[in-house]
């Protein structure tokens, strides 16, 4: 592991949180993407606005800096026409938050998410495909300077399992954290419980394991409870919820949970031995402002 990564470990070790960052994709809805559009492509042909919305969210508190490269895999980037530009987006994606990290003194998450794609007996997808695909993009992460694999926003554990091999093989010195998304119903899409897949995550190799997204901090908390009675001896979690539900407002939809709400979702979180807490969609610089603010001003403990 590299000396960055090592010290996040350190930190986390001894038992202190990490604060994660927000949103990008409904945050970029507010800056002018189009309905549809591809993230990743605004790391080359707008790389200033996605250096200003990490550098909004590190000024807010935030110690982690997640690339914005979600939908970067072949698979997902053929939607827009760009599959031949995996190496390109990713690398250009992590060179800036990089460049945002460095500044504020933290680390980069190389976000990595679903491929979209159902993996055979369920589709027609091999699992050696998925794992190439991964690869693919995890290979540029890796050259563009992250310090930890965020394999993201998963229902199958299948897949995550190509995922993380995939890290293994295209950057073995780099740690991984890996996170489904739970339903109000306590599980993933493909069935997959909290405490099955905190073992089954932590048994494939990830470092840090936990739940991302869903329907806001209500649902979360659960899902983490679960995780944190069986969590592997060594193995750290991860939270990110998304800031509640979207709700219609006009021609616009608003998520409803404040940032008040998320302060106190990160406070819970802590609570529950979290030791990488972030947030997800609907999210904003001010909602991590806000949970910067609640952890630093309650102690541990109190």
């Amino acid at each position: 592991m590299s000396g960055r990564g090592a010290e996040l470990f350190e930190l986390l070790d001894r038992g202190e949180v990490v604060l994660g960052d927000g949103a990008m994709g409904t945050l970029l809805q507010t800056r002018g993407i189009e309905p549809g559009g591809a993230a990743e492509l605004w790391n080359v042909e707008h790389a200033d606005t996605i250096m200003a919305v990490h550098t909004e969210y590190a000024e807010a508190g935030a110690r982690l800096v997640t690339t914005n490269t979600f939908g970067g895999t072949s698979a997902r980037l053929a939607l827009h026409g760009l599959s031949d530009r995996v190496h390109e987006l990713n690398l250009a994606g992590t060179r800036i938050a990089r460049e945002v990290a460095d500044r504020f003194h933290g680390w980069v998450l190389g976000d990595v998410g679903p491929t979209g794609e159902l993996i055979a007996p369920l589709g027609v997808m091999e699992p050696g495909e998925i794992k190439a695909m991964f690869a693919e993009q995890i290979a540029a992460l890796a050259e563009g300077g992250a310090d930890v694999i965020l394999i993201e926003t998963m229902s199958d554990l299948a897949e995550v399992e190509a995922a993380v091999a995939a890290a293994a093989e295209a950057a073995p010195g780099l740690p991984v954290a890996a996170t489904l998304t739970f339903d109000t119903h306590g599980h993933t899409m493909m069935g997959v419980s909290p405490e099955r897949a905190a073992q089954a995550l932590a048994s494939l190799g990830a470092r840090i394991v936990g739940g991302n997204c869903g329907n806001g901090p209500h649902e979360i908390g659960p899902v983490m409870t679960q995780m944190a009675q069986r969590r592997p001896a060594g193995i750290h979690l991860i939270a990110q919820s998304n800031a509640g539900m979207p709700q219609l407002h006009g021609a616009e939809f608003h998520y409803d949970g404040t940032p008040e709400v998320m302060a106190e979702y990160a406070l819970r979180m802590r609570e529950l031995g979290v030791g990488v807490i972030g947030a997800c969609c609907g999210s904003t610089p001010a909602h991590v402002a806000a949970m910067r603010a609640a952890l630093d001003l309650a102690p541990t403990g109190s």
